[in-house]
């Protein structure tokens, strides 16, 4: 049954990155271009995923287990530290780069597969790489 909830929920998200634009690099990279010609409908996106998300989160965490699963998946730490400003300034840089996160390329690898296969190959070596890092830091 978790596996059958995976799997709706994952394309549910892929179906919303498809109709949304979020899948499209050139659609990103003129929301990201604000000196440019800016297109800020990722915004009303996003604000949106916002608005529906935060009341479902709410409302989740009233219960003592998830409908889908024996406990909540929180995360271990809420520092900000180091390693995850430098992730994050990675991924920002990638996602400005490319114009495609890691959703998204997923969805791109099935609809364009010749425009996204250098990034999936970039993505797939950098979390090699991080994972060795890890073990060295």
């Amino acid at each position: 049954m978790k596996t059958l909830i995976a799997f709706i929920a994952g394309l549910a998200f892929g179906f919303g990155l498809l109709v949304s634009g979020m899948s499209s690099p050139d659609k990103v990279l003129s929301f990201l271009d604000l000196a440019g010609a800016w297109d800020p409908s990722l915004a009303f996106v996003m604000g949106g995923a916002v608005l529906t998300a935060t009341p479902l989160f709410f409302l989740a965490k009233r219960r003592a287990q998830p409908l889908a699963g024996v406990a909540y998946d929180d995360p271990d730490r809420l520092t900000i530290d180091r390693k995850l400003v430098f992730g994050a300034i990675l991924f920002g840089l990638g996602w400005g780069l490319a114009g495609i996160c890691p959703g998204p390329a997923v969805v791109d690898l099935v609809l364009a597969p010749d425009k996204t296969i250098a990034f999936m190959g970039a993505m797939i070596a950098g979390i090699i790489i991080s994972a060795r890092l890890r073990l060295i830091l």
